[in-house]
């Protein structure tokens, strides 16, 4: 549980430095966000600030945001250490977090984008790219996870759609990149590199296309 202490240590020490700026423990200015780097795309895209797509990940909106999301994360990465080592779960969470966020920035070009949500249903589609890959050997332990998975995918997306301020994309496009890191690692853990070669692939073909898309948008 080691690495999944670390990432929550890390999101608490973002959101101390933000709740410090913004003057306030319970909810973030939005600018100081987008100074600490939240995805924003104007900034993200159009002033190429890409970095943001990392540091997003680690950033929150307000202290229900944040205890939403580590407690997702405490309870979700335990499971995740006990299946992968400790660089399929960072390369999963990290691709996850950044081709969510721009996923995001390609169907919200003007919105500030902040949060770990990415990333956490990143590591909930590699237990399900997991159970997947060997639902043949634990059938019925993969039965009852991917039951588990329908529920708690169907009330998440229903939340989303309800609430306004829920970015259901990001969401989406961590969950198929986590689900195929899953797949592909939990058959082989040596195939780290050309699942990370395949994803940075993605990450760099969408940093070419959406600044075409904002340019026809914009102009």
């Amino acid at each position: 549980m080691k690495l999944t202490f670390i990432l929550i240590g890390l999101n608490i020490i973002a959101y101390v430095i933000s709740a410090f700026m913004s003057g306030s423990i319970i909810d973030m200015d939005v600018e100081i966000l987008v100074k600490l780097g939240a995805i924003f795309g104007p900034f993200t895209v159009v002033d190429s600030q890409w970095q943001t797509l990392f540091t997003a990940i680690f950033l929150h909106a307000g202290m229900t945001h944040l205890l939403m999301n580590m407690f997702s994360l405490y309870l979700i990465g335990r499971s995740v250490e006990q299946y992968f080592n400790t660089v399929a779960y960072l390369g999963v969470y990290l691709f996850s977090g950044i081709i969510g966020g721009l996923v995001s920035l390609y169907m919200h070009p003007f919105s500030v984008g902040v949060g770990a949500s990415g990333a956490i249903f990143g590591l909930f589609g590699a237990l399900a790219g997991f159970f997947l890959a060997h639902r043949s050997k634990i059938e019925e332990h993969s039965k009852a996870f991917m039951k588990d998975f329908a529920v708690i995918l169907g009330i998440n997306l229903v939340l989303g759609f309800s609430i306004e301020s829920i970015d259901v994309s990001a969401h989406i496009g961590g969950l198929v990149v986590g689900m195929i890191g899953g797949f592909i690692l939990s058959k082989n853990p040596k195939w780290i590199g050309a699942y990370s070669m395949i994803m940075c692939i993605v990450i760099l073909l969408m940093m070419q296309y959406l600044p075409i898309q904002y340019a026809q948008r914009i102009f």
